[in-house]
């Protein structure tokens, strides 16, 4: 197992799966600490630079109230807060918070560029550079993702079966990662994971390709089907959640045609939502989870998310106590 300190954390593919077990043990460590009510100031008098793009919630909340309980400060940083907005390159404001604090954390979702942009960050960065999402991944929550999976069926996940699917919203064009992230991640651990998308909305070619391997290598498996109700037939968990079809195009150029184009393949599918008689296909026990926020109504309604079935506040919860582990292995750990 490698030293975590000053390691970058972009992609969980970095990281083995007996580092991303240990990771979910020093998770587990700390929310119990965090649900005792004892201190954990692994982190005092350090400083985390999170650089936000977009907006955000979960991400921005957990991570600036993980430095806090760990004894450190979080800056909150957006564009028109710093003098990205003025064209600063990424190599300059590396460079410079590299002097300044301990960890840079950036959110950039910008199909095309925003994993590019972390990539140019931890290259010339002398700090860790956490992602806290972009256009290929979100590794912070499909960590979080796999601790919430673990509370609830245990440690041997092998055979579970987890549909990933896709889901009509109208809220904006969501980004790849968090299923991308999801399928490199969840067959690792034996899971069989089935993906449900229309043709229109695939997942990039290349992950799915890394994410095959990984399946082969964990003893899960990875398949796509072409319906919402085929993929969540006798589930153990549903994730419906929504993505933008920018795989969909050859190349990808952020224009009004190609924008247009999306929009009118998003209104063939409005069918594709998570209700009750979806669920009825899956397990008696199933459990629905969700990265939030979600499109109440259209990707799933509400009698689902705010049903028996839903684990989405504890999934959400545990951005936090997992964020945590990151930040203090990172940024305090050997």
């Amino acid at each position: 197992m490698k030293i975590f300190r000053g390691r970058n954390f972009i992609t969980l593919e970095d990281y083995s799966k007996q580092e991303i077990d240990f990771i979910l043990e020093v998770s587990g460590y700390l929310k119990m600490k965090y649900i005792l009510g004892e201190e954990t100031p692994l982190l005092k008098d350090k400083t985390l630079f999170m650089i936000f793009f977009e907006q955000s919630t979960r991400t921005r909340n957990s991570l600036e109230a993980g430095m806090t309980q760990l004894g450190g400060h979080a800056h909150d940083l957006t564009p028109n807060k710093m003098q990205l907005s003025h064209g600063e390159s990424a190599k300059d404001t590396a460079v410079v918070l590299s002097r300044m604090g301990e960890g840079i954390a950036c959110r950039n979702c910008f199909y095309g560029t925003g994993n590019k942009y972390l990539n140019e960050l931890a290259k010339h960065a002398s700090i860790p550079v956490i992602s806290m999402q972009d256009d290929v991944y979100h590794p912070l929550q499909a960590i979080a993702d796999l601790l919430t999976i673990r509370e609830y069926f245990g440690q041997n996940l092998k055979g579970l079966k987890v549909a990933i699917t896709w889901a009509y919203a109208t809220s904006h064009a969501k980004p790849l990662s968090v299923p991308q992230s999801q399928i490199l991640l969840f067959p690792r651990y034996g899971m069989d994971v089935v993906v449900a998308h229309p043709e229109e909305f695939p997942l990039q070619r290349d992950v799915v390709d890394r994410a095959k391997r990984y399946a082969e290598e964990g003893g899960g498996s990875l398949s796509f089907v072409g319906d919402m109700r085929e993929a969540v037939k006798d589930a153990d968990i549903i994730i419906p959640k929504n993505w933008g079809g920018f795989a969909y195009f050859d190349t990808w150029e952020d224009s009004e045609e190609q924008w247009e184009m999306m929009k009118n393949n998003l209104e063939k599918h409005k069918d594709w939502r998570c209700d009750t008689d979806m669920l009825k296909l899956a397990k008696r026990h199933v459990k629905i989870m969700h990265a939030l926020p979600a499109d109440r109504g259209n990707e799933v309604t509400d009698e689902v998310i705010d049903g028996e079935r839903s684990i989405v506040y504890d999934e959400a919860e545990n951005r936090l106590h997992t964020g945590k582990a990151i930040l203090a292995l990172t940024m305090g750990g050997k």
